[in-house]
């Protein structure tokens, strides 16, 4: 079986000390970040966004390590800004007031283009982007439909963030509500190569996105590396929840990619029901009921992730990650996933500062 290497993007929101709200320090902390980081922080949509990409990497363990690194230098820098970074899906508490987009042409382009789309005060966005290679565009266009019917559970898994403007929204991942504002955010088409370039040409012919890196499907080749990118998971702010995201992905596309160089057919799944998979994990996340891919039946969230892993033990047992994916999770059975810790959160004091100040602090400190 081939090896695949797995890399981690991370979007982060930065928010003040004082008042917990969203900042535009985000040209301070990055500039600040550099000089240990170099390339690997980058900035995002909004001046109070923060984006780091890991290396490629083989090992679990060097992920975790690479992740906590940046992590701590981010933390660091914005602490010179007086500000925290923060890993979840949207702020809890909203801006004080409009936040800037980012001083770049495209993202001005963008925002001008798309300006219905989203908003200055409540449309920050952040999520937790997994790469897998390396592939080139062909195989991972036939991964992305392989992997279509599972994306839901690793949404579920990672839904972090059931607040947004100081109150509970009723979702888990509301970031998933947001973000699907955005022109394709969705499951990936079936397509080939040569379908694919054809398809992607017309969406830029016709306006629909400014290019093939605004393609915003679940499951994408990228245009930068040679990689097959994951994009439905909230940021986390528990980093182990982070490496076990990225163990599952790569471990479930090992195995799915044997399957495809040996020529084997798999049933294609309903775009309606993989649209209504995506629904009840955003809206439940591991709480309540998701839907089996292949069936269609109503089925409890936790026990499709058991059948998950189930899917991607050869991939697992391939690199030696089975034992450590069963224990993070079984660590998340045991003590909730991230939206369940922030309602918790909420619960013990009935502040959303305190809220906030847990999700920092966890973004910060590897534990």
């Amino acid at each position: 079986m081939k090896i695949l290497t797995m890399g981690v993007e991370e979007e982060f929101i930065l928010v003040d000390r004082g008042s917990r709200a969203p900042v535009d320090r985000g040209p301070e902390v990055i500039a600040a970040a550099r000089g240990e980081l170099g390339a690997q922080v980058q900035t995002e949509f909004f001046n109070a966004q923060v984006e780091t990409a890991s290396r490629p990497t083989a090992a679990c363990r060097d992920l975790y390590d690479e992740l906590t690194w940046m992590r701590g230098v981010v933390a660091r820098s914005a602490t010179r800004e007086r500000c925290r970074p923060v890993a979840t899906g949207v702020p809890a508490v909203p801006p004080e007031r409009p936040l800037t987009i980012t001083e770049t042409e495209r993202y001005h382009t963008m925002a001008d283009r798309f300006a219905s789309r989203f908003s200055r005060t409540d449309g920050v966005v952040c999520g937790c982007h997994v790469h897998v290679g390396t592939l080139d565009r062909e195989l991972a266009l036939a991964l992305s439909s392989r992997m279509a019917p599972w994306l839901p559970v690793l949404q579920a898994l990672t839904a972090n963030s059931p607040f947004a403007r100081c109150r509970d929204t009723g979702f888990d991942s509301w970031r998933s509500v947001q973000y699907a504002s955005w022109p394709t955010v969705g499951p990936a088409p079936h397509l080939d190569e040569a379908q694919y370039l054809a398809h992607v040409a017309e969406l830029v012919r016709t306006g629909a996105v400014l290019d093939r890196r605004m393609l915003y499907w679940y499951a994408r080749p990228s245009e930068h590396v040679p990689t097959l990118e994951i994009r439905v998971a909230d940021a986390n702010a528990d980093v182990h929840t982070v490496v076990l995201l990225a163990a599952l992905v790569r471990g479930l596309a090992s195995s799915l990619l044997a399957e495809v160089l040996d020529g084997r057919r798999v049933p294609r799944v309903p775009l309606r029901r993989l649209m209504l998979a995506h629904e009840l994990a955003a809206r439940h996340g591991l709480s309540g009921f998701g839907i089996d891919p292949y069936t269609g039946q109503a089925r409890p969230a936790v026990e499709l992730v058991d059948r998950l892993l189930a899917r991607a033990r050869p991939g697992l047992d391939a690199v030696g990650d089975t034992e450590h994916v069963r224990r993070e999770w079984q660590r998340i059975r045991a003590h909730g996933a991230g939206a369940a810790r922030q309602r918790a959160a909420y619960r013990r004091h009935g502040r959303f500062t305190d809220v906030v100040d847990g999700l920092a602090a966890l973004t910060s400190t590897a534990a």
